[in-house]
């Protein structure tokens, strides 16, 4: 890999926090395989897990999934984003008073 940032922890480095990044990353792919589960995707993404990269930042990693389990995955953030966005202010409709304009 060219860019270490990126790059696995194989290497362990003096004063880097690996344990709070894997920790971070851990937790966050247990929220996650518990939103797939109830997406009913859990099995899907059999192998989520949390890892951390050698400047100690988490990260998860979805592993193999088919196109189908993507796809399902992508619609379902669209539909969520689609729900976020109609609960904005800015989407909401303006309150009509009963008088009509004036011309």
């Amino acid at each position: 890999m060219d860019d270490k940032n990126d790059a696995r922890a194989d290497f362990l480095r003096p004063g880097v926090p690996y344990v709070r990044g894997w920790s971070d990353a851990r937790d966050a792919a247990r929220e996650l395989a518990e939103e797939l589960r109830l997406l009913g995707l859990a099995n899907d993404f059999a192998y989520l897990q949390g890892d951390v990269n050698v400047v100690g930042k988490g990260h998860v990693r979805l592993g193999r999934v088919t196109s189908d389990a993507a796809t399902r995955l992508a619609e379902a953030l669209t539909l969520g984003m689609c729900v976020q966005i109609d609960r904005l202010p800015c989407a909401q409709e303006p309150a009509h008073d009963d008088k009509p304009a004036a011309a």
